[in-house]
């Protein structure tokens, strides 16, 4: 099985507590992933503060017209540096997503970590080279921008709707 890895790293200007209080929430999964994706919670085991355990149930559309129904479970926390997702079933064969958190000068820097694989051995790899891989990185850089819309201090100020 190949593994691949995806990194992105992200300075935002909040402190710790904003940062954990928004990403710590399933809930707000759907504002950072594409609209197209169709990205839609289906079941949160109790559904409030992240705990390792927890089990999440969705319906993505990886591809168009495609519902995908996915499962993860945060297989660890440590309150305000890090959490970890891992797909329980859907559609990668392995799924293991980092994200940390660090405070800086001025705001919270955050790293995501993926390491995925696909299945179907041979055609598995050929679907990545195809269109996988640029899927991912456009999915991580529609929520780079997100983030930055939401969360810029100069954003906060010209919205006139906080």
């Amino acid at each position: 099985m190949k593994i691949y890895t995806l990194h992105r790293e992200q300075f935002l200007p909040l402190s710790i507590d904003e940062a954990w209080d928004f990403f710590s929430s399933p809930k707000n999964l759907s504002k950072i992933t594409p609209p197209h994706m169709k990205f839609r919670i289906i079941y949160i085991s109790r559904d409030n503060a992240m705990y390792a355990g927890q089990v999440i149930r969705y319906i993505v559309h990886v591809l168009p017209g495609i519902p995908v129904h996915w499962m993860t479970e945060i297989t660890h926390v440590k309150d305000k540096i890090f959490f970890v997702d891992e797909q329980r079933f859907g559609p990668y064969a392995l799924w293991h997503h980092q994200h940390h958190f660090k405070e800086a000068e001025g705001g919270i820097h955050m790293t995501d970590i993926i390491n995925y694989a696909l299945p179907l051995g041979f055609l598995g790899r050929l679907a990545h080279w195809l269109f996988v891989k640029e899927q991912l990185s456009t999915i991580f850089d529609y929520r780079f921008s997100v983030l930055e819309h939401l969360f810029t201090k100069d954003e906060k100020i010209a919205d006139p709707h906080p």
